[in-house]
């Protein structure tokens, strides 16, 4: 049975605006945006948001801006009503709002009222728009600029509540728009008041330029980012980037500490998203994330902002230069930092060595009874020669975890730290170097340099591994890797489809120092090697490079042999690189002699990026003398 055509008809107004509303307000979180936009864009400096019930029950906005007329207030709930399109041109907007729906829609599906008042106006006037149904504007008492509350948001469309999440998440989500915002707009106060929990509140940075800039991202990032952070300053035909970017070692386990905003508008945008990605891939792991707040100006008709009802993703008229921008400015920022590491190791260098529920500065101790020490009458940080307290009264140190070497006596294996560099006398110019002198290596694969206030710990093999990396990025750039011939040619058998991947990659592998052919079916034959790789196992060299092929697909790159490193070619050999140095690395269980560790600690402070390895995995952790005595508790 075939059901009879039915004829066309216009919607009713209020279903209109109550499909509209599911594109502009998906959750309590898309109605608080839109309106603390549009204070932004009336002229406010300082903006409250107070929400009860994750934004459910209740949504209100005050705000200091210009305010509306009573005129404008009856205007402003009518679909596609706005004052932020003077001259109706889209190609140019510079506003964070010009669609004109967001009111209209909000009111559609809640009960919204509205209390505006303009400086020159003697009172304020109110009006009221509830599931879609609008009142008469009224006189109303006022102060300058406008108060909006929204309540019983979606009660004219149930079916949307039961996609809600918890009031707790809709609370958290709220705070995160907040937050992008603040970073947006560091010169506006913004206020959150949860119905539970401390408000969170954004003072208004009344300066202009990069440390109010930070201390803005400071205080949305937490306290430890303005010590791991680096500012950021980059321009290119007609777009200007600036901002302040965390060091690689300072890193997140998800991507929503990454901010961008373009002409002051937060966007969420995957293009800027991969830019980054691929400015930190070598300096930080790819199940990790950056922290960073960059801001892109530009002329509005250089980006198109109308592709998205909610506005958080735009389109560039030129895609490939920002995302050229962005990976160079934040390579270009890394390198001049020079070697740092973040504040934070530290931190977690002191909890990993602090026994079990000890806590310093006068804090209760989990310890049974009274801490080993000397004898009873000495000072608590002299003992006897020779005195040494019974096993019985050692505790266990759970942040420790080996426990007492055995003896250096004959037949007993040999001490795990190497103290042969005591022999040599410590300069004091050694030590007033960033990374200090070199004293002792531990189990043969950790440094143990002193600095003037401190000590340093280095991981050999990934801090070697970030120098023979950029060792050979920077032979690339300067037109052919060094190699070395091998006496005897390897033959390395493979599966077939691999060997074929090989030597279809093998004219550019040629450029990075390693020349191979096929050799039969299921074999390749290896010739010469990088001459920074000639200890390396050459069939782990071999497989390692496969496995970067398939990552990166490098065998589907036009091989016009133009790409000097910033293009996508590029950056696919300096991942075939990433893997290949590690083989020419010293690796972790080698002796070093003194001459030896201290040649690294100098090299690794005249090498850009060496605070990580390849991996993002950070090669040294710096402990300040304070640090040390917060150990023992002596601060």
């Amino acid at each position: 049975m075939t059901t009879p055509p039915r004829p066309v008809r216009r919607l009713d107004p209020i279903l209109v605006d109550r499909i509209a509303a599911g594109e502009v307000v998906e959750r309590p979180a898309s109605a608080v945006k839109e309106l603390v936009e549009n204070a932004i864009d009336a002229g406010a400096r300082s903006i409250e948001v107070t929400i009860e019930g994750g934004g459910r029950r209740l949504i209100r906005v005050v705000d200091d801006g210009a305010g509306m007329s009573a005129d404008d207030l009856a205007l402003a709930v009518e679909r596609h009503a706005t004052s932020k399109l003077p001259g109706g041109d889209l190609t140019r907007i510079d506003t964070l709002g010009f669609r004109g729906e967001a009111l209209p829609s909000i009111g559609a599906v809640a009960r919204l009222t509205l209390t505006s008042r303009t400086a020159e106006a003697g009172t304020g006037s109110t009006l009221t728009v509830d599931a879609g149904v609008k009142g008469e504007v009224r006189p109303a008492p006022s102060a300058r600029g406008t108060r909006i509350e929204v309540t019983d948001l979606f009660s004219a469309t149930p079916a949307r509540l039961k996609f809600l999440k918890s009031d707790r998440a809709e609370t958290a989500a709220i705070g995160d728009i907040l937050r992008r915002l603040a970073v947006a707009q560091p010169g506006i106060r913004l206020v959150l008041r949860p119905e539970s929990g401390a408000p969170q509140v954004f003072p208004a940075e009344t300066e202009v330029g990069p440390a109010a800039t930070l201390r803005r991202l400071t205080a949305v990032f937490g306290p430890d980012f303005g010590a791991n952070a680096l500012a950021l300053e980059m321009a290119r035909e007609g777009f200007a980037l600036t901002g302040h970017i965390g060091l690689p070692s300072y890193h997140r386990g998800a991507a929503n500490q990454i901010h961008f905003t373009v002409n002051g508008r937060p966007v969420r945008d995957r293009l800027l998203l991969g830019a980054v990605r691929g400015a930190y891939a070598d300096t930080m792991s790819s199940d990790r994330h950056p922290v960073l707040g960059l801001a892109i100006l530009c002329d509005p008709s250089l980006v198109d902002v109308n592709v998205h009802p909610a506005k958080t993703e735009v389109r560039f008229r030129d895609p490939g230069l920002i995302r050229g921008l962005i990976v160079s400015a934040i390579h270009e920022t890394l390198r001049q930092a020079g070697l740092r590491g973040a504040t934070t190791g530290a931190s977690r260098t002191l909890e990993a060595l602090r026994p079990a529920g000890l806590q310093v500065n006068g804090a209760a101790s989990a310890y049974p009874g009274p801490a080993p020490g000397p004898p009873r009458g000495l000072p608590s940080c002299a003992a006897p020669a020779g005195y040494r307290p019974s096993p019985s009264a050692a505790p266990a140190f759970a942040g420790l975890a080996e426990g007492p070497q055995a003896r250096f006596d004959h037949g007993f294996a040999p001490p795990s730290a190497d103290l042969r560099v005591e022999a040599e006398p410590v300069l004091a110019e050694a030590e007033a170097h960033p990374l200090g002198a070199a004293r002792a290596q531990l189990h043969e694969t950790y440094i143990v340099a002193q600095t003037a206030d401190g000590l340093v710990l280095v991981d050999q093999h990934a801090a070697h591994e970030r120098l023979v990396y950029e060792r050979l990025k920077r032979e690339r750039a300067r037109g052919g890797i060094a190699r070395q011939g091998l006496l005897i040619p390897d033959v390395v058998e493979l599966p077939p489809d691999d060997a074929e991947r090989l030597v279809a990659a093998a004219p550019d592998l040629d450029r990075l120092g390693l020349t191979l052919e096929a050799f039969g079916t299921g074999a390749v034959l290896v010739r010469e090697v990088p001459a920074a790789l000639a200890n390396a196992s050459i069939r782990n060299l071999v497989t390692d490079i496969l496995d970067a092929l398939a990552e990166s697909g490098l065998e589907d790159e036009s091989p016009d042999g133009t790409d000097a490193g910033g293009g996508p070619l590029g950056r696919r050999l300096d991942a075939i690189l990433s893997r290949m140095s590690c083989h020419g690395s010293i690796r972790a269980g080698r002796r070093l002699r003194p001459e030896e560790m201290n040649a690294l600690l100098r090299e690794m402070e005249a090498t850009p990026l060496a605070g990580t390895c390849n991996h993002g995995r950070p090669t040294f952790v710096e402990l300040k003398l304070h640090d040390i005595e917060r150990l023992f508790g002596r601060r």
